[in-house]
């Protein structure tokens, strides 16, 4: 850690933070040896504390809930914050459905025997000590520390202060009940106590901390990503694209972006833009728009989709930064393009890379927009809200990567390893 990033923070939260990861590091190594039986069994004691204590952390989740709204917090982070039982018994079933999946720990990726004898492996071994920085997500304080520990891997978490009680409680149940089943409790870490300075000092805990993944808005994965010393997979900001081709129908696609937009509109891979073929528009805007206005969902545009708007349905002027914004919430932005290039060219400038999805029934430009566009997901004639883990089978997700590094896409299992080459012989010498 150098001295310079941390002058001046309090020397008491310093050693606190080191002393955390420092413990995470010595739980890590336990872990990396720990038989997939002992992990499923730590899961399974994670699933059955949360459905037990379901009423304890509703009680905790509505102190954020209350303190957030006091401070008036945007309704598209209360919707991240908030938990309900059925949230907390689908989070109980993720972290089963982790027991589920394969250990990747200890999967050969390669081997082959040498011209002189040497038989060599190349297989995946765990990460170590994993950091998250997130906010207003306490489902994910859940999520990250049943795939890491399924992957070997200890924890330390950072879940910011708009949910600071649900995951105070949250990780004393997830100690409580690795401890139960027989592993360290330093297998999982909070440092909300510290706050902003107790972040600083994990992104500089290089010594301990094997990689740092950030989850949250645009400001705190840049903050993340520019002043961590401990490697970084960037994750989660999604100016989300859909384009309607001349030969979407008007039905599909309005179901398309309705379920885009709306079922969730507060994640990263809810739709942001939609981009329609003006020589579709006459066909699919009008109940597109109408549907979207009775969702709720404000309307941004130029006066050429305006004109296809159904009585009584505002439309408000468009401007240059709402093709580059991440709503969150209730807002789309939407643009007529004369044709698949320039719909492509659109998304090439305003991407965040997450997903792109075309609807349309030719193939030939299903293929030219799979083929051109680079984003982690691009799909065809699919919801935008499938990239995610769990629909991909992966399990609950660390987050979705929108880097090219190491990981891209949702994060599951094998991503949160690494690899290690073994070489067995019988004395060779190289010559």
């Amino acid at each position: 850690m150098t001295e310079t990033a941390t002058s001046e923070i309090h020397p008491k939260t310093v050693r606190a933070i080191t002393r955390i990861a420092k413990s995470a590091k010595d739980a890590s190594t336990e872990l990396a040896t720990t038989s997939t039986a002992v992990k499923n069994a730590a899961l399974e004691a994670i699933a059955q504390t949360l459905e037990e204590n379901t009423a304890d952390i509703l009680q905790a989740n509505a102190e954020d809930l209350e303190m957030a709204e006091k401070k008036g917090t945007a309704e598209a982070l209360l919707e991240r914050l908030r938990l309900t039982e059925e949230r907390i018994a689908d989070i109980a079933g993720a972290v089963r459905e982790v027991i589920a999946l394969d250990d990747p720990v200890g999967t050969v990726i390669q081997g082959r025997t040498l011209l002189n004898g040497i038989q060599l492996t190349e297989q995946r071994v765990p990460m170590g000590v994993i950091g998250a920085i997130y906010e207003a997500r306490p489902n994910v304080t859940v999520d990250i520390a049943a795939l890491a520990i399924k992957a070997g891997n200890a924890v330390v978490l950072r879940g910011g202060s708009a949910a600071k009680s649900s995951n105070t409680l949250l990780i004393e149940l997830l100690r409580s009940a690795v401890e139960s089943a027989g592993l360290p409790a330093a297998t999982v870490a909070g440092i909300d106590d510290y706050g902003r300075d107790g972040a600083k000092v994990l992104m500089q805990s290089r010594d301990f901390v094997d990689l740092l993944i950030p989850r949250g808005g645009a400001d705190l994965i840049s903050t993340v990503v520019h002043e961590s010393i401990v490697p970084v997979i960037e994750t989660g900001v999604g100016n989300v694209h859909m384009f309607l081709d001349a030969s979407a129908t008007a039905r599909q696609a309005a179901d398309l972006v309705i379920n885009s937009k709306t079922h969730r509109p507060s994640v990263c891979n809810a739709l942001e833009t939609l981009l329609v073929h003006e020589k579709t528009a006459r066909r699919v805007l009008p109940k597109i728009l109408g549907e979207l206005d009775a969702h709720g969902v404000t309307i941004h545009a130029g006066s050429d989709v305006g004109e296809y708007a159904p009585e009584g349905v505002k439309v408000r002027r468009v401007s240059r930064r709402d093709w580059a914004k991440e709503y969150l919430g209730l807002e789309i932005a939407i643009k007529l393009v004369a044709g698949l290039d320039e719909a492509i060219e659109h998304i090439r400038a305003y991407t965040s890379g997450h997903t792109e999805v075309i609807v349309t029934n030719d193939i030939s430009n299903a293929d030219a927009f799979v083929g051109a566009v680079d984003a982690a997901a691009v799909g065809v004639n699919v919801s935008t809200r499938f990239t995610d883990g769990g629909q991909f089978g992966l399990g609950a997700e660390v987050g979705i990567s929108t880097q090219k590094l190491h990981a891209r896409g949702p994060m599951g299992l094998t991503h949160l390893t690494t690899s290690k080459w073994i070489m067995r012989g019988s004395g060779q010498l190289r010559t």
